[in-house]
């Protein structure tokens, strides 16, 4: 089981392949977990509830919904192909 520790921004946003604008863009329309004060200027996210609203958009396909990642497809590599 994962540790649970709070995120800043830059990591929410290498984790989850989100901007800061599409972070804070889906928070307001209520679509992505809340943040934390941390400090007087330092916000950040709980690394469970950043991982559960992963797996929950994996679950309902939100990715291929909002246009984030192409269905799988296999490229073929010339290691593979045969003339």
């Amino acid at each position: 089981m994962i540790e649970d520790r709070f995120m800043r921004r830059p990591e929410v946003e290498a984790l989850t392949g989100l901007s800061r604008s599409s972070i804070y863009r889906l928070m307001s329309d209520g679509e992505f977990v809340p943040r934390y004060r941390l400090g007087k200027q330092a916000v950040g996210w709980k690394l469970s509830e950043v991982m559960a609203w992963l797996n929950d958009r994996v679950r309902s396909d939100g990715w291929r919904l909002w246009g984030l990642i192409a269905p799988f497809e296999p490229i073929p590599t010339p290691c593979c192909t045969r003339s």
